[in-house]
């Protein structure tokens, strides 16, 4: 059996690989291996949980609060609420630990437990390993130790986690929104109330997509991953610019008002000048991973900002800043770290301060994303195949290394198998866009043939 956890927590798909039983015993586990590691010492442990709409998660919440409490963890649920919303209320209410159900962009019969650590900092590896080691050994067979009467945890229902969170937001920004029209969409997910309700307090006229959950549409056509809807309606309504998030709202893109996406390398590009204009930029850099478009990189060596650059994934981003005590980091993906106000990537806090700069340089959106050029960047996503032969295959070694060879000094290529999904990722960048494509093309099918 493979590792459960990957590069965001645990996923699956709901009711098949990620059962209740599952969700209950990695639970209790969690409850065991922090009290081993002396976090709940001389005090009542404390939980967070909240989750995204998806059906799915009602269930899996029920365990995952089941599970808390019976190890004697007391619960705050705060329900339907963003990833980055669940990692602030853990932090900000002091809690021990932190518990989000949520597949992110991945579609709807897919869930996920994303774990955190007290002041809302992703869970550590080797805890997620203990984690994982301890929920093993006593799913077969080796008994808990469970806490009776007074030592059981508590549940309690807790409603104020919306408007902490939202007034957050809202107090951490360095101007006001008034005069702004923005289209939100909110991939029917966890952001669906609170980033329209953000915008307004900040001032903003607000025009909404994709913000009436089911349970059964999160992500349908909607979102960052989907852009159509919102380009459309950013032209439709004159908006000065569109923001879309993802299922958990962890990330941002955006669009500008002639109805062109904004990626997270443009967003990253906009908030690291604004950032250092405003003294905030810490050590005057920006991390990003490899995946970030060329473009960005000689963006920033051109405005005289440095560029760290770390594995794929934004757990490793933020692994980097809070090492070197960098401000600022992201994915091209749109996840978007600014550490003085979050722990994680915060989709609704990125739009809010995107548009922030907006408002505050009079400039439309489409102008101060112009700081860098796109180069041709192609990504192909090949599902699946065995992800965990990417490094060993010496058909994928031989075809990356003719691929570089043809593209010399003006592109690159990087595979890279999903932390999540069983597939890989394919990215080709060249100076010549159907150049880019016919590479990636040609790469995609040595990954089907030699990993399929």
């Amino acid at each position: 059996m493979g590792r459960l956890f990957g590069t965001d927590g645990v996923r699956g798909v709901a009711n098949a690989d990620l059962t209740a039983e599952l969700a209950l015993g990695l639970s209790v586990a969690a409850a065991h291996v922090l009290a081993e590691a002396g976090t709940f010492e001389g005090h009542r442990p404390v939980a967070v949980v909240g989750r995204d709409p998806r059906a799915s998660g009602e269930f899996l919440e029920a365990a995952v609060v089941a599970g808390l409490a019976s190890a004697g963890v007391d619960v705050l649920r705060v329900g339907v609420l963003p990833t980055p919303a669940v990692a602030y209320l853990t932090g900000s209410l002091g809690a021990d630990l932190g518990v989000m159900l949520s597949a992110s962009h991945n579609p709807m019969p897919d869930n996920g437990i994303k774990f955190f650590a007290r002041g809302g900092h992703k869970l550590a590896d080797e805890l997620e390993d203990r984690i994982e080691e301890t929920y093993r050994a006593h799913s077969s067979g080796e008994p808990w130790e469970r806490p009776t009467g007074g030592g059981v945890g508590r549940v309690t229902v807790y409603d104020e986690g919306f408007d902490n969170y939202v007034a957050h937001l809202v107090g951490v920004l360095p101007n006001r929104l008034d005069g702004l029209k923005v289209v939100i969409d909110g991939a029917h997910g966890a952001a669906a109330r609170v980033s329209p309700e953000a915008f307004a307090r900040a001032g903003a006229e607000v025009v909404t997509l994709g913000t009436d959950p089911d349970g059964l549409n999160i992500n349908d056509g909607c979102g960052s991953t989907h852009l159509a809807q919102l380009r459309a309606a950013v032209v439709e309504h004159g908006a000065d610019l569109g923001v879309a998030h993802d299922g958990d709202a962890d990330r941002c893109l955006a669009v500008d008002r002639e109805g062109n996406e904004v990626d997270g390398d443009q967003i990253l590009a906009v908030l690291a000048l604004g950032m250092r204009e405003a003294g905030a930029l810490r050590k005057n850099t920006v991390v990003a991973t490899v995946m970030s478009n060329l473009g960005f990189k000689l963006a920033m060596e051109r405005e005289g900002i440095d560029l760290v650059q770390t594995a794929v994934g934004d757990r490793y981003v933020l692994e980097e800043m809070k090492a070197h005590g960098f401000a600022l980091g992201g994915e091209q993906s749109g996840h978007v770290i600014v550490l003085d106000h979050a722990t994680t990537g915060d989709g609704t806090l990125t739009g809010l301060m995107l548009a922030a700069r907006v408002a505050a340089t009079g400039r439309p959106l489409g102008d101060l994303a112009g700081v860098m050029e796109r180069l041709p960047q192609v990504l192909v996503n090949v599902p699946d195949v065995d992800r965990s032969r990417v490094a060993t295959s010496p058909e994928l070694t031989q075809a990356v290394a003719e691929a570089e060879r043809e593209l010399g000094g003006t592109g690159r290529v990087l595979l890279r198998p999903s932390g999540t999904e069983p597939l890989v990722r394919v990215m080709v960048e060249a100076a010549d866009e159907e150049q880019a494509r016919a590479v990636a093309g040609r790469l995609a099918d040595v990954v089907k043939s030699a990993l399929g």
